[in-house]
């Protein structure tokens, strides 16, 4: 069972090629999300190597986080920006649930996912720029490459017991209230303790990492109990839009 939900994290969530699950079910789904942290550690390795080589290079900060930023994008085939879109599109819509969701089902970005996909990216890139600006290069990229795995935590919250799926048969809908509350929990608890770590190696107050990662559970929150109140439960482009809005958190939060 773990080798079928590590396949499925690492294949759902990267661009990394690995072999498909030989079953696919909500035990499997659920213990997918789990993993989703440690099994994106690819795009994190990825974003700590160009981290520290744009500052070793003595490139401005900015450029080397719009880079790791890019690459980050690349390495999970924009699967959660366009999810972003897509749930900013659907939100803006209308407040009628089935033509909000019939919008989210298009695949095409309006003006407000745009938008959202504008701000969301620019506050990560300005973010990582400020955590790349630390006075220990190493140890500063090593940070922003766990934030973009830390931000991976978002998924089980969407995936909790308790909260449905808006779209029966959806993408999402396989992967819905799999994740035991108790569980969502302890996620987030290692999620901020690796930060609250990394952080203070860095340079950091140890309570900034921690600090993050409670921005980022309360942003994740709005956007899951809104798209609770106004679609009836999350979808997969919700799962998209939640991991999105984490990193932009913690980034924030950090810088």
């Amino acid at each position: 069972m773990i080798r079928d939900s590590w396949r499925l994290a690492v294949g759902t969530l990267t661009a990394v090629p690995v072999r498909p699950p030989t079953v696919v079910d909500r035990r499997r789904t659920g213990l997918a999300m789990v993993l989703a942290p440690v099994a994106t550690a690819p795009l994190g390795v990825a974003v700590a190597v160009i981290g520290y080589a744009g500052v070793r290079l003595d490139l401005p900060p900015l450029v080397v986080a719009v880079l790791a930023i890019g690459v980050v994008v690349l390495g999970n085939r924009a699967f959660h920006v366009d999810g972003l879109a897509d749930t900013v599109d659907g939100l803006a819509s209308s407040y009628d649930r089935e033509r909000a969701l019939a919008v989210m089902k298009t695949g095409t970005s309006g003006p407000a996912g745009v938008v959202a996909i504008v701000l969301v990216i620019g506050l990560q890139s300005a973010g990582m720029a400020s955590v790349l600006a630390g006075p220990h290069a190493l140890r500063a990229a090593v940070l922003a490459g766990l934030s973009v795995c830390v931000s991976r935590v978002a998924l089980v919250l969407c995936c909790a017991r308790g909260v449905p799926s808006a779209r029966p048969g959806g993408l999402g809908d396989t992967y819905t209230q799999t994740v035991p509350r108790p569980l969502v929990v302890l996620v987030w608890l290692v999620g901020a303790v690796v930060l609250a770590a990394a952080g203070r190696a860095a340079g950091l107050d140890w309570w900034r990492g921690a600090l993050a990662v409670v921005v980022a559970a309360v942003a994740v929150g709005v956007l899951v109990a809104r798209a609770i109140r106004r679609l009836g439960g999350v979808t997969g482009d919700v799962f998209g839009a939640a991991v999105e809005l984490a990193l932009a958190a913690l980034l924030v939060g950090l810088s």
